[in-house]
């Protein structure tokens, strides 16, 4: 047994998704392992008992571990605890919105001062800025109720079948998975985060436990669900706290099913609206249609809670722990909803309503002033026209990047197609997927990136080797070649789409110029199978991705390959630097400004002008407004980016 300290890392420390995480990466070792805060052991293989410890940001804990991959596993799990990042996805750590209007309900000015006193308007917690006024929707679901507690013991082996089967319906994508409402990768991670808690041991095992003793399958459910809410509830935390919603809407959805009982269904939501509820889990908010909802108000819950990362992230007013009462929720016919100083106004008169209309006009002005470049296709000052397009992981982030103006894709990552099935994706299915993304920008352009994945980044169907550092192993590029029988119904469904005429295709961490010419050599068999096949399709300009030091002092020779570059800053970043970019330790080094990152660009730059090739630059750093003009100077003309950064980009190429 060997025993290791570290300090925490983690931002917010150890809730929902980083103890999700752990406890994944933890079940991936054969050793049993633990982590101790202040004396107080939990099994690291558990995402409720890790989350049940508390440890927060900054504090000192134990890693123990016991068994043949001892070593590996601390070494691992303390990488993961020091890593500030983890269990967030792009654009997850969001500042929540003040909490002082929230505490004393100040006001501004004189219309705000009246608003504060008035006997209808209530104050709570700032989940998301912004003001709403809109009928509301009150979603009060009636309290679900065992009619049985105890069953016969007889029943008990039925009973244990038919929690599993409900349960599996729950985790798995054809009775349950993540709903299609969840518009983003944010959303995804956040409910996929709550599958996982599903199927936890500490959770699924008390239920399970609790039906061997004879009890009611949804009545075990309701109780355990309860008691972990209250663990949960009573913790010093406030983030830790607000992870008993998620425990809370886990179970009333397994509970219901077990009861064969419908929830109401937020997907009939069909009007704007305020959405009222008193208690809302991330799960019940996915399945609203977004684009109805102009804002949110939950009796509970608090700026922390994952329904408020989602309404900031999806840009809709909200406020939590309103003090109000049912009877209350019922009568509110119209609301107004100022998630900036975290108030709530139940059926405002005639000047309450003008007051949030003028609050609403000034928001919309100040939205304008990048609304007018959604449309704009940016120009320098000297006429050079840059195209700002948009990072994707899923065909449900399409509106998105179109409502922020994306004037195409520059990057498509198909390994989240691999990465969420129980299977490897047929030819057929991937087809369609690169044809609808393909469809729905055209005739903008779409770069859709090669499968990269690596043992970082499981998928079924493809065996990975164990290895010391994965991101300098078997993955991208390499894995394919050395799996055509995976690869080669990727370049088939590729040129199968490629027929809409907008398809581009790069290829992710190329390192040596053979390595293109293979890929292309696969391309040209697969066209002439679908050609033999009678099936139509369509040859795409192919391109790579710079990534690697190789790529770069390479770059004049693949260059005379390529149809274009597309720059990856995150990886050429940390490879440049030889930094581990999750490594906290040596964070000041992973930095694209650092003169040896920014040679690396201009050296690739250098080579695709004198080839007459385009670069598009498609990391991180493609969003760095300090960095764009340096971008534009050296030659880069397509720059991709989340779209929630595309209007500000769109705005600074205007200004060069």
């Amino acid at each position: 047994m060997i025993e290791l300290s570290t300090v925490v890392r983690v931002v917010e420390g150890l809730h929902t998704r980083p103890a999700a995480q752990m406890a994944k990466l933890a079940k991936g070792f054969k050793s049993s392992i633990h982590l101790v805060r202040q004396g107080n052991p939990a099994d690291a293989k558990s995402s409720v008992k890790l989350m049940l410890l508390g440890v927060k940001e900054g504090e000192e804990v134990l890693l123990r571990a016991d068994g043949s991959d001892e070593q590996d596993a601390l070494a691992r799990l303390v990488q993961y605890l020091q890593d500030p990042r983890a269990g967030l996805e792009e654009g997850a750590l969001i500042a929540p919105a003040t909490h002082a209007a929230a505490q004393d309900c100040g006001a501004d000015d004189a219309d705000d001062a009246d608003e504060a006193i008035a006997d209808n308007c209530f104050c709570g917690v700032a989940g998301s800025r912004g003001t709403a006024l809109a009928p509301a929707y009150v979603y009060l679901p009636q309290p679900l109720v065992a009619s049985r507690q105890v069953i016969d013991a007889a029943e008990v082996p039925a009973e244990l079948d038919r929690f599993r089967r409900t349960l599996a319906d729950f985790v798995q994508p054809a009775g349950g998975g993540v709903p299609n409402g969840a518009a983003s990768e944010q959303d995804r991670a956040i409910l996929q985060a709550l599958i996982d808690l599903a199927q936890d041991e500490e959770y699924v095992g008390a239920i399970i436990r609790g039906i061997e003793g004879r009890g009611d399958a949804a009545a075990v459910t309701l109780r355990v669900g309860q008691v972990l809410a209250d663990s949960f509830n009573a913790m010093a935390d406030d983030y830790m706290r607000a992870r008993a919603e998620d425990i809370r809407g886990v179970t009333r959805h397994l509970a219901a099913r077990l009861l064969g009982q419908s929830l109401p269904d937020l997907r009939g939501i069909h009007a704007p609206c305020v959405l009222v509820a008193a208690d809302l889990s991330a799960w019940e908010f996915a399945q609203v249609p977004i684009r109805h909802v102009r804002g949110l108000v939950c009796t509970g819950g608090s700026a922390t809670s994952h329904v408020a990362i989602m309404a900031r992230t999806h840009g809709v007013p909200a406020v939590l722990g309103v003090p109000l009462g049912a009877p209350q929720l019922k009568a509110a016919d119209t609301l107004v909803v100022d998630g900036t100083r975290g108030r709530v106004i139940v059926n405002p008169d005639t000047a309450q309503q003008r007051h949030a209309e003028r609050r609403m006009a000034a928001e919309r002005e100040a939205r304008a002033a990048l609304d007018r470049y959604r449309d704009l296709h940016p120009r320098t000052r000297d006429g050079r026209e840059i195209e700002v397009v948009a990072n994707l992981g899923g065909l449900d982030e399409i509106p998105l990047a179109q409502a922020a103006g994306a004037m195409g894709v520059g990057l498509f990552r198909t390994e989240l197609l691999f990465m969420q099935r129980r299977s490897l994706p047929t030819e057929d299915e991937q087809a369609e997927v690169y044809q609808r993304l393909a469809e729905a920008f055209h005739p903008r352009p779409v770069i859709i990136r090669t499968l990269d994945i690596g043992g970082d980044k499981p998928v079924a169907g493809i065996d990975f080797p164990k290895e010391e550092n994965p991101f300098l192993g078997w993955r991208g590029v390499r894995m394919c070649l050395d799996r055509p029988e995976v690869f080669k119904p990727q370049l088939r469904a590729l040129l199968r789409a490629a027929s809409v005429g907008n398809v581009r295709v790069m290829i992710p961490m190329i390192s040596d110029v053979d390595e293109v010419r293979r890929v292309r050599a696969l391309v040209d068999e697969c066209s002439a199978e679908l050609t033999a096949a009678g099936v139509a399709h369509a040859r795409f300009e192919l391109g790579i991705m710079v990534e690697t030091p190789a790529a770069v002092l390479q770059a004049d020779a693949l260059a005379a390959e390529v149809g274009f570059f597309s720059i990856g800053t995150n990886d050429l970043t940390q490879y440049v630097m030889a930094t581990d970019r999750a490594n906290a330790q040596i964070a000041s080094l992973y930095r694209t400004e650092h003169p040896a990152v920014m040679r690396a660009i201009a050296l690739t730059c250098e080579a695709a002008r004198a080839a007459g090739i385009w670069v598009g630059l498609c990391g991180e750093a493609a969003a760095n407004l300090d960095l764009i003009p340096r971008f534009v100077d050296m030659g880069v003309t397509e720059l991709s980016m989340s779209p929630a950064s595309i209007l500000a980009a769109k705005k600074r190429v205007t200004e060069l």
